[in-house]
């Protein structure tokens, strides 16, 4: 079952490393591929050399080798793998994922990781049941990470409880479940654009009208959807975020022209449109063609007009076998204004946000949705992480095509 699989091994500094050595040898039996990334304390317990003879692949511990000659890149090794398994996975490096922190190879992969991830802690039982820990594992589940729960046993302080990771034998016999079981979705192939981010229109050279979309939800949307095979164009608006998902091509714009541009180019022929980006309403009739000097200035005002209405043409122009999903920020009356535009816009659904959610909105790591149907059904979602919350809506476009 685990043939031709591609198996990325994260191995941190705990006791139990000394146990990976067989699960590396029973991947590798079961013919699948397998790597091997440590954390440097990891070497303590267990050798590189040992894991590096059994995988019959070089283990990598530093972003670059003994004579720096060469780096290793970490985005790849994250998108090389059909699953990332953490086992053992330390207090020390759970803490770590959930927050986000980066300092060493295995972490870096970890953040840029294309594929699922399943994760086995290993620690004292005290350890384990910290509220602490709790917390963390229930972060990193939120990021849909999936959790191989340690297990009831002698500890290494002699101590009996859990915390024991589980055995290889169980821990591969988990991997080949969930690589055998996992669905195909029906999305994959499919051709799907994805607005992201704000615009920004230009009063002079140095100046803007703009929001403060970050445009973290649209990414989240573009990566979950091409982690399901979707084919994805993604037309964002000035940004700090990234993606190197290779199912994914990236459009930078700056200006509602410019997107409004590149998604009529792109609309024709693709199967679903998701307009996450926050479009401004408006733009300055006219863009001075150098920094208005404040000495001199003697505008009382910008006079401006409306920009393309990009989702809105979009619902004019589309086909019957088209999808087309919008968003909505809404202050007030949430539901009925969002009902409203469903209407106007021609959606088949709207993801609708509230301001008067706490953590939801602009820049937030978090969300808050209700997703509201063309015929009025309205679905409520919790509180969650933005790659959660991205999840929940490509979940739900699936049923459009069952």
């Amino acid at each position: 079952m685990l043939s031709n699989k591609k198996i990325l091994i994260g191995v941190t500094g705990s006791i139990a490393a000394y146990k990976i050595a067989l699960l590396v040898r029973l991947l590798v039996k079961a013919k699948a591929t397998v790597r091997v990334v440590m954390t440097p304390s990891a070497t303590q317990f267990v050798t590189p050399l040992t894991l590096a003879t059994l995988s019959k692949h070089e283990t990598l511990i530093y972003y670059t080798n003994e004579g720096q000659t060469n780096w290793t890149n970490h985005v790849e090794l994250g998108a090389w793998a059909d699953v990332f398994l953490i086992a053992p996975c330390s207090a020390n490096t759970l803490s770590k994922m959930a927050n986000g922190l980066c300092d060493n190879l295995l972490l870096a992969t970890y953040l840029s990781a294309k594929c699922p991830v399943l994760f086995a802690p290993a620690m004292d039982l005290d350890m384990y049941a910290h509220g602490s820990t709790l917390r963390n594992i229930a972060t990193l589940q939120s990021y849909g990470n999936i959790i191989i729960p340690a297990t009831h046993g002698e500890l290494a302080s002699g101590l009996v409880g859990e915390g024991r990771m589980a055995e290889p034998e169980e821990i591969v016999q988990i991997v080949t479940q969930f690589l055998s079981t996992k669905p195909t979705s029906i999305l994959k192939g499919k051709n799907i654009i994805v607005t992201a981010g704000p615009t920004y229109e230009a009063i002079d050279p140095v100046r803007f009208i703009g929001n403060n979309s970050s445009g973290k939800m649209g990414f989240a949307l573009a990566e979950s959807l091409a982690n399901v095979g979707a084919q994805v164009q993604l037309i964002t608006g000035p940004t700090h975020l990234i993606t190197t998902h290779p199912n994914i091509t990236t459009t930078k714009i700056i200006s509602s022209d410019d997107m409004y541009a590149a998604a009529t180019r792109l609309y024709p022929t693709c199967n679903v449109a998701i307009c996450a980006a926050a479009v401004a309403d408006y733009k300055p009739i006219t863009i001075a063609t150098e920094k208005i000097k404040k000495e001199k200035c003697l505008i009382s005002h910008i006079e401006l007009t409306q920009t393309h209405d990009i989702l809105k043409w979009m619902g004019e122009n589309k086909k019957n076998n088209q999808i087309l999903v919008g968003f909505a920020l809404e202050t007030n009356n949430e539901v009925p204004n969002a009902i409203k535009k469903i209407e106007r816009k021609n959606l088949d659904f709207i993801v609708l946000n509230s301001l008067q959610n706490a953590g939801a909105g602009f820049k937030y790591d978090t969300n808050q949705i209700t997703i509201i149907t063309k015929h009025n059904k309205v679905l409520n979602f919790e509180l969650k992480n933005k790659k959660a919350v991205a999840n929940d809506i490509v979940h739900h476009l699936e049923t459009y095509f069952k």
